[in-house]
């Protein structure tokens, strides 16, 4: 929403929102004099009617329950209202686009095509969940034809896209507040990517190979029988190097440094896409050196107490392990970016829905335990109703149930958190915070300086 904001902004348009919590993009929109309400109350519609030469339009996510009052008030005003998911497919229409969708994945090849088309002085408009490194935000106005969108699943409204190039990273049963079952998700893939002039896929995902009918094909398994490859062939917790393929033909070798075989594969998706575009390969190549992560992909915040502690939105079982054996690739490496070798690694997780870890409760049990020490925050609701029996407490459980030699600790609120993190780790641990709720406000909680009651967090833990 934020990035939509921005982009309509410099487009010209007279733009306000409302959130109830802040953040660094509700920030950067008010320095950009876009008009943001702390709250979400009837008189905001009220305020912006009356200081309008025209009916406003309302633009809405699927996290708005029809019961907000400020919605409620839109409609007794008898306004438009409209998902933010049209606003997007109105750009994606209106310019060449490349729309990237999947399962996982999404924000790490946008922001990678991004930054590679923006290297090879293509100047591309981006729209992408996540804060691209490259322009310290995440959406950016360019001069170029090209415009790169991310493309949410959760909700099914990625079916309006109609882009010259689709992408789907993988597929892989999530969102089942939304979606029944698997099938239901990739029925909705096979609408999104009908509507892809050309559409671009990965190979090594059994689901997509079977569901969808791709133009080409990327892996980083095989260079055979694909239209693009990224085979790797020196992997540590600093890089990977990797030979590239085209049809088949070795074309060049890489070094991408960020760690994780599941940053190779959005790598070279990232670069297939480029090419199909009509990059040429050698410029591709040279600018490999400037990729980065987005932002809470595995992000550092800092040093606290001897421990390294980053930050990473993971709040899928998949994304959960891939992120853990990248933490575990580093500690055990003998090269890595890190000034101090770890010797442990600790997660701190929040996990994300009651219906998701109820579904996924013996997988997301079977990620974390690629630790050394678990340290769980309460599920985050994300708005849902609290299903009976579901809860970190009981994820707690699962997971010494099959390690009981990991030690897990459950804290009863957030607030309690930096409590467990103070007593039970060390220096020297690589600390993970991880989850898409409210678990990225933990760094600033530890560097709070406020007083550690450590025998309470000793009794919650018990």
């Amino acid at each position: 929403m934020s990035a939509l904001a921005m982009i309509l902004s410099k487009r010209g348009y007279f733009v306000t929102g409302s959130d109830q919590k802040s953040n660094s993009q509700l920030n950067r929109l008010s320095e950009h004099g876009i008009k943001v309400f702390k709250q979400q109350i009837p008189t905001n519609i009220q305020t912006i009617s009356r200081n309008s030469f025209c009916k406003p339009l309302i633009v809405i996510s699927t996290a708005i329950p029809e019961h907000n009052p400020e919605l409620r008030a839109a409609r007794e005003a008898n306004l438009k209202i409209i998902h933010r998911s049209d606003i997007l497919a109105e750009l994606i229409k209106n310019q060449p686009s490349i729309v990237v969708a999947g399962s996982h994945g999404k924000t790490t090849t946008s922001t990678f095509i991004t930054t590679l088309l923006a290297q090879a002085n293509q100047d591309p408009t981006a729209v992408i969940g996540g804060l691209v490194p490259c322009y310290n935000s995440n959406s950016h106005i360019g001069l170029g034809e090209l415009l790169i969108a991310e493309a949410d699943e959760s909700d099914g409204s990625l079916v309006k896209f109609q882009s010259d190039l689709g992408i789907i990273t993988n597929l892989e049963l999530d969102h089942i507040d939304h979606y029944k079952d698997l099938n239901e998700l990739a029925n909705t893939m096979k609408k999104f990517s009908k509507n892809c002039k050309v559409l671009l896929a990965n190979h090594d995902c059994p689901n997509v190979q079977k569901k969808i009918k791709a133009s080409a094909w990327w892996s980083i398994e095989k260079s055979e029988g694909v239209d693009f490859a990224a085979i790797p062939i020196k992997v540590n917790g600093q890089q990977t190097i990797a030979d590239i393929y085209e049809k088949g033909l070795k074309i060049g070798q890489i070094t991408l440094p960020i760690p994780g075989l599941h940053n190779l594969s959005n790598a070279i998706s990232a670069i297939a896409a480029c090419r199909l575009k009509g990059i040429p390969y050698e410029i591709l190549e040279k600018n490999i050196s400037y990729l980065k992560t987005p932002g809470r992909r595995f992000e550092f915040r800092g040093i606290w107490k001897g421990r390294q502690v980053f930050d990473d939105y993971a709040h899928h079982p998949s994304e959960v392990n891939a992120t853990l054996k990248m933490a575990r690739l580093i500690i055990e490496s003998s090269k890595s970016k890190l000034n101090n070798q770890p010797k442990r690694l600790v997660t701190v997780f929040e996990p994300h829905r009651y219906s998701r870890v109820h579904q996924f409760l013996k997988e997301f049990a079977l990620a974390l335990s690629e630790s050394d020490l678990i340290l769980l925050a309460p599920i985050y609701s994300a708005g849902e109703k609290i299903i009976d029996g579901i809860n970190s407490e009981c994820l707690a459980n699962y997971i010494k149930g099959i390690h009981p030699d990991i030690p897990v600790f459950t804290a009863q609120n957030f607030k309690e958190l930096p409590l467990l993190v103070e007593t039970y780790t060390k220096q020297n641990d690589l600390i993970i915070t991880m989850g898409a709720g409210d678990i990225n406000q933990l760094w600033a909680a530890l560097n709070a300086n406020k007083p550690r009651v450590l025998w309470q967090a000793t009794r919650l833990a018990a």
